[in-house]
């Protein structure tokens, strides 16, 4: 009984340290989204952390469609790295659990 529980808790731990490593794995995934008429792009990681915004100088004439712009990308951008991370996440944490009935 004991060899299993301390065995569980060892791919407790297991999984554990891969789901970190996945994290940090996730900051070197980029996610590139940009407009239809590509006028505003952003980069950011898996992580949802912004690496670069790219806004062409004809935007700048219009601070309202800036605006617009900023907020339709980067929603855009933020859920397809949700989705990478939350799939991503999962994966690493499942892979390394043991078979417990239950989960």
């Amino acid at each position: 009984m004991f060899g299993d529980l301390m065995g569980m808790m060892g791919k407790l731990k297991e999984a554990q340290q891969k789901v970190e490593e996945t994290k940090k794995r996730l900051d070197t995934v980029l996610i590139d989204q940009q407009s239809n008429d590509g006028l505003l792009k952003v980069t950011l990681t898996a992580n949802r952390k912004l690496k670069a915004i790219t806004i062409d100088d004809a935007l700048l004439e219009d601070k309202e469609q800036l605006e617009d712009y900023l907020l339709l990308v980067m929603n855009n951008a933020i859920e397809r790295a949700t989705a990478i991370n939350d799939a991503e996440l999962a994966a690493a944490a499942k892979d390394g659990l043991p078979n417990i009935p239950g989960f």
